[in-house]
């Protein structure tokens, strides 16, 4: 039977071994650290109280996080003002459009959609259903074109991705894997996650499965501390990152935690045999609880635009993306990407990174980008 031991640290650290197996073993061993919330934190209240057992838990959940992604349209407003500001020649466009002018105006407002990294396929297929309904008579003035184009958007982003909200099924504990490439932001959105769900009342464990990267599992515990949650990080170098995966939600279901945070090492998608360890991945967590995970979330640097997108296609052809978290948003003037990636892969995006906050990883709703990005 495992036997589980306290060491203090440090001021901010307790360590329990989690594993009976003595240190000379060649099996990797892990540490399981309770952090708690460092002084100075946002005391983190619950807005609900639920056991473990408790119905609808994760379906209350969802509805929270949508619900503030709603209250926090100015976040997600002023995370896109680059994006709105290549796409403020369109109000110009529509000011004094006339209808001998119409092709005049819908060549220009094709070109700033291309310039803000709409993609070819999705702005030619906006543009001419705008010239369909201009020289149909339905669309008689500017204002109405401009309504006309943001609905055409609106209907591109929800009938692709609808499923913004996280589905975390109805199992505890949910898990959820972030995934990406090198530097696209992943351990930092995890933590940002983690926060987010957190301070909707979750109890969260993270997992260090980044076992490449030396200061990936520091990084982790930084974020572990600031968030207030406890974090699973192996004390072998050697460890592979399944074992540590499958080690988190073991204990994710003993101790009885909601969610199970999973970080993974950045790799390029065109490295077969890194690919193929997210398989592993999946597939160590999936005979701890059946069903899971429950979420793979690809993190995607929006600096980059739809150059992003072939990384995200082999991504999805091995792991089987459920959702997609944009990072960097705030700092591009090609938001229209998300849009593009909607499209073309049909995986709706989970949340966007508006800004270096904590909380500035805003949960992803259609309507509120449509308007954040048009005036």
């Amino acid at each position: 039977m495992a036997t589980t031991t306290a060491t203090a640290t440090s001021a901010s650290f307790t360590r329990f071994s989690t594993l009976s197996k003595p240190s000379s073993s060649s099996h990797p061993q892990f540490t399981f650290l309770n952090v708690p919330i460092r002084t100075g934190t946002p005391n983190y209240r619950a807005r609900f109280r639920c056991s473990a057992g408790q119905t609808g838990f994760f379906t209350k959940l969802g509805r929270l996080i949508k619900e503030k992604a709603k209250s926090d349209v100015e976040k997600i407003f002023s995370g896109f003002s680059k994006t709105r500001n290549n796409l403020a020649v369109i109000d110009e466009l529509l000011l004094y459009w006339n209808l001998s002018d119409t092709d005049r105006v819908l060549d220009q407002l094709e070109e700033a959609l291309l310039v803000s990294d709409f993609g070819p396929r999705i702005t030619i297929k906006i543009v001419e259903n705008l010239r369909e309904d201009i020289y149909s008579g339905k669309l008689k003035s500017g204002d109405e074109i401009k309504e006309a184009l943001k609905r055409n958007v609106l209907e591109l982003l929800t009938s692709k991705g609808s499923k913004t909200e996280l589905q975390l099924g109805f199992r505890k504990p949910a898990v959820i894997i972030i995934v990406g490439v090198n530097g696209g932001g992943k351990t930092t959105s995890l933590g940002k996650l983690a926060y987010r769900l957190k301070n909707e009342g979750a109890k969260i464990l993270m997992a260090a499965g980044d076992t490449f990267r030396a200061a990936a599992s520091d990084q982790l515990e930084i974020w572990a501390e600031r968030t207030g949650c406890e974090i699973v990080v192996a004390e072998s170098e050697k460890a592979k990152a399944s074992s540590v995966l499958s080690e988190a939600v073991k204990k994710g279901k003993e101790l009885g935690f909601d969610i199970v945070l999973c970080d993974t090492s950045g790799r390029l998608h065109t490295n077969y045999s890194l690919m193929e360890e997210l398989v592993s991945c999946k597939k160590s967590v999936a005979k701890v609880v059946p069903g899971a995970p429950n979420e793979i979330l690809l993190v995607l640097d929006g600096t980059t635009g739809l150059n992003m997108l072939p990384q995200a296609r082999e991504f999805n052809d091995v792991v089987g993306v459920t959702g997609l978290i944009l990072t960097k948003l705030d700092g591009s003037a090609r938001g229209g990407c998300v849009v593009g990636v909607v499209d073309e892969l049909g995986i709706p995006v989970k949340f966007v990174g508006v800004g270096e906050g904590v909380e500035d990883l805003q949960p992803f709703d259609a309507e509120a980008f449509v308007n954040a990005i048009f005036m």
